[in-house]
């Protein structure tokens, strides 16, 4: 249920209305939109009496909310989420660029990659330090030492860090790091990790599962909300299906899906979607015509000797190409992308 506060409720009123659903063995929520206030309920198995609420001074309306995903669905919010990130806002009118290879192989490569992309105006570096990996003899990252090139990469460039967090142990030390922590497709119903997650006061960005439907992404965002977090971004990767061609098949239509049932962001990952480095620049483009808030792609100086998904990855010189193109489509979308992109103008790379 949601408990619409009138625009005219006064402070004690909304709290005299947190009383009444703690009273009830119920947890409150509030939810702050551009016109009022609203608070969801949560903890309830069965439908809550309204009459409860009503009358109560402040009240506007009490909703009954169908969802089973209640505080990411927009029954609970309908306006959009932006979180912001030192500043930053993630899901507003502007697209977030996220860029940076799968997994940090060393200072070098991570603080040039840092060097390379703050001059373009991009402000997300995206790293493994830990990598969770289909095979244990496939490359497992640098782990503790790839946080510190990481935090030395911001320290120098001022860029924002994203990186994944592969278990509940690991988290504190990612946590000290990560401007964003990342839940990766393996772990999206990892429910102990998304619950610890949510009590770690950073935002974090969740990878929707192979195999998941929407709702199962959903539902794992719930996890986090439930902890008071609700600062998530979703991120569509692609799922499994019986092409083999591709790496994933790239779920487009989850977007507009998700942006109507739910509130909170939605990035793409191209990289991981396609699988295939040529065909990261198309759809990067049908991601951000379907609706997406951003991108988080995979980029790498030398991806012929990259430790993990190098043939994924496009060059820097690929990536101020696709930029362009980006900055053009943004126009038709009435979205805007806030990049350096005066030297990207001046040519257009075509290696």
């Amino acid at each position: 249920m949601l408990i619409a506060m009138k625009t005219t409720a006064t402070r004690e009123q909304i709290e005299a209305v947190k009383e009444k659903i703690f009273s009830l063995g119920y947890t409150p929520h509030v939810i702050g939109g551009a016109q009022r206030i609203a608070i969801g309920i949560t903890g309830n198995q069965g439908k809550i009496d309204p009459s409860h609420f009503i009358s109560m001074g402040g009240v506007a309306e009490a909703i009954s909310v169908s969802k089973p995903f209640k505080l990411v669905g927009r029954e609970f919010k309908p306006d959009d989420t932006e979180i912001s990130v030192n500043g930053n806002l993630i899901g507003g009118r502007e697209l977030t660029i996220i860029a940076g290879p799968c997994s940090v192989e060393n200072r070098e490569q991570i603080i040039e990659m840092a060097d390379i992309l703050t001059s373009l105006g991009i402000k997300y570096l995206r790293g493994g330090a830990f990598k969770p990996r289909t095979s244990p003899y496939s490359f497992q990252g640098l782990k503790e030492e790839g946080l510190v090139y990481l935090e030395e990469a911001r320290s120098k460039t001022g860029i924002h860090i994203i990186t994944e967090v592969r278990s509940e142990e690991t988290l504190p030390i990612v946590a000290e790091v990560a401007d964003i922590i990342q839940i990766g497709a393996r772990n999206m119903q990892n429910f102990a990790l998304l619950e610890a997650v949510g009590g770690a006061g950073k935002p974090v960005l969740l990878k929707r599962g192979n195999s998941a439907t929407i709702e199962e992404l959903l539902m794992a965002a719930e996890y986090i909300a439930h902890q008071g977090n609700p600062h998530i971004i979703l991120c569509e990767r692609g799922i499994r299906t019986f092409e083999t061609y591709t790496r994933n098949t790239l779920d487009l239509n989850a977007i507009p899906v998700i942006k109507k049932l739910s509130h909170l962001p939605v990035i793409v990952d191209p990289s991981h979607g396609i699988g295939i480095w040529d065909g990261v620049p198309p759809m990067s483009m049908a991601a951000i015509a379907a609706g997406a808030d951003g991108l988080m792609i995979e980029v790498h100086s030398n991806p012929e000797s990259a430790l993990s998904d190098g043939y994924q990855s496009i060059k820097p010189e690929r990536l101020k190409n696709l930029l362009k193109k980006i900055g053009l489509l943004a126009d038709i979308m009435n979205r805007s992308v806030n990049l350096q992109t005066n030297e990207v103008n001046e040519k257009i790379y075509t290696t």
